[in-house]
């Protein structure tokens, strides 16, 4: 696909991205944003927005009914404002009327449409057709249905109450797309996407770059009226080693990189977290919380003698330190795990509420099993995977001091998760990133119901309390109630301790010193709506 004669031949070196310049010299390099995703991105189609490279993109494409602030708060979007019936049910969305698709021919040469309710009911019905076998249908499982009563009212009812809904409405799967697209089959929408985003599809090569420019009737605007976004274009490129991704950012050639990779985690960062002094002056760093739990879990119903003792598993909880495990281990970049299953960045965390290092009680624990079961060496087999092993062995170590002797079984990635899944072992590495900003979410996964392999109860962990807890969850309507029933849960499942909690991931994001207004969030979603650079 040529690009267009109106953009201007200045952009070409930019979009190309062929510069030999480590720091151009065109001016119009300012309202150029540019990254590499060495991911790649599979689809433009929001239906398929499963992993983070094709989120990203489709953030900057699409909009939906709602979205999320930094602090993960629900706020309009494409809906101006909602209305919830008292029994939890039935949602029904107004939907703004200056909300407009990317030109497209689809609506007739270089010519746009205002999105409406009509095509809402059309992006629904798509993402839960079989036919596209869309990875994003779950969102809609408890879905009873959905209308669009005319252009601005779109109603969805629901089975049964699920107060987490709005946030299921936030993910990149409800985006609006064109009812056009429908009737055009032979439209190829995963490589030539039509949104209402902030940035419109210019140009894809596939694997080596993507270009998007600004959406001239984007709807949204600053604090002082000006309209969104502030940049001209975003360029992508799809460059498979991070290491060479390091290296261009380093040398001027991209504007920002996300997350720490091992070829370059100690090039960048000090042992503590900071920024290496030789790339203060040029870059700046930014972290947050990131909803990631890492953890290592029990089966509380078909684990050994040892495992299944609540003593013992207290005692591994209180028998290592965890601020040094993050500190000498991660170099930093992670969040002491002393709460339970909720991480930092989501309503319902404690950063007190769960277990601190304290060798005297472990051992005080372990002691008074040994005294009452005659179990002299409890010993326990913790199975996980080769990325994981320098954290086992320095658990493994330090748990020796407190008496109870773990050995390691290490099982590649993929046998791990079906041994896990089928209930073979006792105790493993296990990890749940959010799906969506509520801490339901995290909660489920100890709710009697959900056993696995079925659902995401790997630990079979059950308690009729939690369960009351859990389905009264689903009726309360009240944020800040249902926030306490959250907590209260979360403080059976850290007394019972069918888990370890390890660390709250962290997510951290490098940009040179010119980019201003990227903000992180924990969801680690790239909005570049407010972005510039000075």
């Amino acid at each position: 696909m040529r690009l267009s004669k109106y953009l201007p031949l200045l952009f070409f070196p930019l979009l190309m991205l062929v510069s030999c310049n480590s720091k151009s010299t065109d001016t119009n390099d300012q309202l150029v944003f540019r990254y590499n995703e060495s991911a790649n991105i599979t689809s433009l189609d929001p239906a398929f927005s499963k992993v983070q490279s094709n989120i990203w993109a489709c953030n900057l494409l699409f909009n939906g009914l709602v979205q999320l602030d930094e602090s993960l708060n629900i706020i309009p979007d494409v809906a101006k404002s909602w209305k919830i019936s008292e029994d939890g049910k039935k949602y029904s969305f107004i939907i703004r009327n200056d909300v407009k698709f990317h030109k497209s021919e689809l609506f007739g040469k270089d010519s746009t449409r205002t999105a409406n309710a009509y095509d809402f009911e059309y992006s629904f019905d798509r993402l839960q057709d079989p036919s596209n076998a869309s990875p994003g249908s779950w969102i809609l499982q408890n879905v009873e249905n959905f209308k669009a009563q005319n252009d601005s009212i779109f109603e969805i009812n629901l089975q049964k109450p699920f107060p987490a809904f709005l946030g299921l409405l936030a993910m990149k799967y409800a985006s609006v797309v064109p009812l056009e697209i429908k009737t055009n089959k032979r439209y190829n929408f995963r490589a030539h996407p039509i949104g209402t985003g902030p940035f419109h599809f210019k140009l894809w090569e596939e694997n080596i770059k993507l270009v998007l420019r600004k959406n001239p009737d984007y709807y949204e605007k600053d604090a002082n009226g000006k309209s969104l976004p502030y940049l001209e274009a975003v360029a992508i490129t799809f460059l498979p080693d991070k290491q060479s991704g390091f290296l261009q950012f380093i040398q001027g050639k991209l504007d920002f990189i996300s997350g720490l990779d091992p070829s370059y985690k100690d090039e960048i960062l000090t042992q503590v977290g900071d920024l290496q002094p030789k790339y203060s002056e040029d870059f700046k760093m930014v972290s947050g919380p990131y909803l990631n739990t890492e953890y290592l879990a029990f089966n509380t119903e078909n684990g050994s003698a040892a495992s299944k003792d609540k003593r013992i598993r207290q005692a591994l909880n209180l028998g290592f330190d965890r601020e040094k495990m993050v500190l000498y281990l991660r170099n930093n970049m992670g969040i002491p795990a002393t709460g339970g299953i909720i991480p930092a960045g989501l309503p319902g965390y404690s950063a007190t509420a769960g277990y601190n290092y304290n060798p005297e009680k472990a051992r005080e624990l372990v002691a008074d099993y040994i005294a009452e079961t005659s179990d002299k060496k409890p010993t326990i087999l913790l199975s996980t995977n080769a990325s994981y092993i320098d954290i086992a062995e320095f658990l493994q170590r330090e748990w020796q001091k407190i008496g109870i002797d773990v050995q390691i079984d290490v099982s590649p990635p993929s046998t791990l998760r079906q041994s896990i899944a089928t209930g073979k072992l006792n105790f493993f590495r296990a990890s749940w990133i959010a799906d969506y900003p509520d801490a339901e979410n995290y909660l489920s996964l100890f709710y009697s119901k959900n056993f696995a392999p079925n659902g995401p109860n790997t630990t079979h962990f059950k308690n009729a309390e939690y369960d009351r807890l859990y389905e009264s969850s689903f009726t309360e309507t009240d944020d800040k109630k249902r926030i306490a029933l959250y907590e209260k849960m979360d403080k059976i499942m850290i007394e019972e301790a069918p888990i370890i909690p390890l660390f709250y991931d962290k997510a951290a994001r490098f940009t040179r010193k010119n980019v201003v207004g990227l903000g992180i969030n924990p969801l680690n979603m790239l909005d570049l709506k407010r972005v510039q650079k000075k």
